[in-house]
């Protein structure tokens, strides 16, 4: 890849991204564009970003479109990132359902899950949650999606590394729900493992997913545009039950839609109800 990416590429790329998947990248991001694209450039031995954006648009080769949005979309992700949402399950929301007459099912949502980390840790509080009220929410699902099948297939698999499993994981969790693999690598415990099923799925797209009772979009709206993120959190709302309740990234918020949601101060958090 040459050194430089010229401003006529850069805004090609952009909008090309952002049609194919959402993302908004912002100004002054070519830094970021060559690190996460030179390996696929060298690889197919194109020397432009041009280059590379016909390749992909007049080619037909689908499976290259695709490595080109998974390298722009994987982010590092951690266990229980930004600790509040996860106090909230376990302190408010678990309970609230728990106690709901005439069901003990709970359905939720992680969008955006990248290699498994939030939906994992979910399913940890809810066990945790199970073991000091028995009997409670004996009926759970947890659907995790995401853009990328590379990630995907690392969350299917439940097998992480030691340098993944100590970030953001204590060693009595760990413990608890990991057992070691034969590689060195810790595999998540199947009573966490078979809470959690994982699905392909753009953000921009239908969502034929069923109904939640907690969604979880935490850190990825930040990279869609206003009206994007409008529209995605309008659809949200509809796959939300009655009640349920939307949790957001802590640096995000829903700029309007005061007629879908509801805001509830958590004290320290802020979570929305579906009105």
């Amino acid at each position: 890849m040459k050194a430089e990416i010229t401003p006529q590429e850069y805004e090609a790329f952009k909008t090309f991204l952002q049609d194919a998947c959402g993302i908004l990248l912002g100004d002054n991001k070519q830094y970021l564009v060559k690190s996460r694209l030179r390996r696929i450039m060298e690889e197919n031995k194109l020397s432009t970003l041009d280059d590379l954006l016909k390749r992909v648009k007049h080619s037909g080769r689908s499976s290259l479109k695709e490595v080109v949005i998974d390298a722009m979309t994987t982010n590092e992700t951690l266990w229980f990132r930004d600790n509040h949402p996860f106090r909230i399950l376990q302190e408010k929301l678990l309970p609230e359902f728990g106690d709901r007459k005439n069901t003990q099912s709970l359905r939720i949502w992680s969008a955006a899950c990248s290699t498994g980390q939030e939906p994992y840790s979910v399913a940890m509080i809810i066990e945790e949650f199970r073991r000091q009220r028995p009997g409670k929410l004996r009926d759970v699902k947890i659907t995790a999606t995401d853009i990328s099948k590379s990630v995907l297939e690392v969350a299917r698999r439940g097998e992480y590394e030691m340098i993944a499993i100590g970030r953001g994981l204590s060693p009595e969790r760990q413990k608890q729900f990991f057992t070691p693999a034969m590689n060195g690598s810790w595999q998540i415990r199947p009573q966490i493992k078979s809470m959690v099923e994982f699905r392909e799925l753009n953000l921009l797209e239908r969502y034929m997913l069923g109904k939640f009772d907690i969604v979880l979009c935490r850190n990825v709206l930040i990279y869609f545009s206003a009206e994007l993120k409008k529209d995605i959190l309008t659809r949200i709302h509809a796959t939300l039950n009655p009640g349920g309740y939307l949790i957001l990234g802590a640096s995000e918020s829903l700029n309007g839609l005061p007629h879908l949601y509801e805001m509830v101060q958590c004290h320290p958090g802020i979570i929305y109800r579906k009105k």
